[in-house]
């Protein structure tokens, strides 16, 4: 699904007045990773050899092992009780999507809502061959959203989910790639996946496949790099561009399926470019027209002017601006985790100094020094993806001990301090 970034901006030292600068949030060491090692077992060997690189197959979990994260009957409940909307849902059969009126109706008496999913329609679609697919069960079911919020944050790399319900015998996609990295958790029945190489590695969000579909086609037809029978409990890991279709067998099949929205050495060149853009519109000679009656042919064009200046911008981006431009976009691609706006409003006006207190989970925190004036005085500001709170008037020790995962007190943080940061959702209950 997509995401819409949040912006961030660095700023330029001076004598007199203190930059902006961002830094990230004291963390504790190296994080154990539970989600991804879940998947993949001996995460480092997993990162040395396969992300973003090779196809992975474990087979021989317990066939539970994915039941704490959706199961049959939980398909039942979000299709029939949940009220979902498209495109939480879509439905697809012989490799076409149906349009959403196939399966939607209106929500009812004392609900004004066109697109509410038709359990009726959706049963008898199943019923004649069609696929469900279960889009963005990252925030509407709470197991799943907890295990992508965990996943991506070891990954460090933004994690959606989709479910796939597929009928007997039934093949909901052709053979086509992603354009994000997939883990497929096989959670009820059997399907066979086939797995062809790539026609076009490592492919860009903007780069689908069905720009290549005669290449995807003649692929399809050689020899499959996997092909399996995936279980319950089994698990698979693609990387971006590896063909790929899958057949139900027998029966009902479920499957997870886990998308990686991977930041690429593309994103940062693009953050790279952007940010020199902006300086070169500072220059007056790079501002300037280019000849009158110009055809834009290449002589008209001064390239050796412009490219010079380009250039020269470009080697005077720091890193750390590139950093925080990317920082911010990050922020801005996940959610933390939920928050309970009545629990937290009751949390407020409860505060004694014995009340105790934690950082929300999945913030992604960061502290920035920002002037407060003209001369060097500044404040701090803890900046997440929850919204921005000064927090220069919270003690140091309790600052690095609460960023780093530890419970606080009131006392610890200052009673006005501690009730602005639970009032803005960035701290929770201890």
């Amino acid at each position: 699904m997509p995401h819409q970034p949040e912006d961030g901006r660095p700023g330029d030292s001076g004598p007199a007045v203190r930059p902006d600068t961002t830094r990230p949030a004291p963390s504790r060491p190296a994080p154990s990773r539970p989600a991804l090692t879940r998947l993949v077992g001996d995460v480092t060997d997993f990162a040395q050899t396969s992300w973003g690189r090779a196809p992975v197959l474990r087979t021989g979990a317990d066939a539970g092992a994915f039941a704490d994260l959706l199961t049959e009957p939980a398909v039942d409940e979000l299709v029939a009780r949940r009220g979902l909307r498209t495109p939480f849902v879509r439905v697809a059969k012989a490799g076409s999507t149906l349009p959403h009126s196939a399966f939607t109706a209106p929500g009812g008496l004392g609900a004004g809502i066109a697109d509410q999913v038709s359990d009726d329609k959706l049963s008898a679609l199943f019923a004649a061959g069609s696929t469900i697919v279960l889009q963005g069960l990252h925030r509407v079911w709470p197991p799943v959203l907890d295990f992508c919020q965990q996943l991506a944050a070891d990954l460090g790399h933004p994690v959606q989910a989709n479910a796939y319900v597929t009928p007997p015998q039934n093949q909901g996609f052709d053979d086509h790639y992603d354009v994000h990295d997939v883990f497929v958790l096989q959670v009820a029945g059997r399907k066979k996946w086939s797995i062809h190489a790539p026609v076009h590695e490592a492919p860009l969000r903007d780069q689908p496949w069905t720009d290549r579909r005669d290449e995807v086609r003649r692929a399809a037809e050689q020899e499959p790099v996997i092909e399996t029978v995936l279980e319950p409990g089994d698990a698979l890991y693609l990387p971006r561009g590896y063909l790929h279709s899958a057949t139900a067998l027998g029966g009902v099949t479920v499957h997870l399926t886990l998308g990686v929205h991977s930041w690429t050495r593309y994103a940062v060149a693009e953050e790279l470019v952007a940010l020199a853009l902006e300086r070169l519109a500072d220059d007056e000679e790079a501002r300037g027209s280019l000849p009158l009656g110009t055809s834009l042919a290449g002589d008209d064009l001064d390239l050796d002017l412009v490219g010079k200046r380009l250039r020269e911008v470009l080697g005077s981006v720091d890193a750390d601006d590139v950093a925080q431009r990317l920082q911010a976009k990050r922020r801005g691609a996940q959610r933390a985790a939920p928050l309970g706006p009545l629990a937290q409003h009751v949390l407020a006006a409860a505060l004694t100094d014995a009340t105790t207190l934690r950082l929300r989970e999945h913030l992604d925190a960061t502290l920035t020094d920002t002037p407060l004036t003209d001369t060097v005085l500044t404040d701090t500001v803890l900046t997440t993806r929850a919204g921005s709170v000064p927090v220069g008037q919270v003690p140091a020790p309790a600052l690095r001990r609460l960023l780093d995962g530890d419970v606080v007190t009131v006392a610890d943080l200052g009673r006005e301090p501690a009730r602005e940061l639970v009032e803005a959702g960035l701290v929770v209950a201890g």
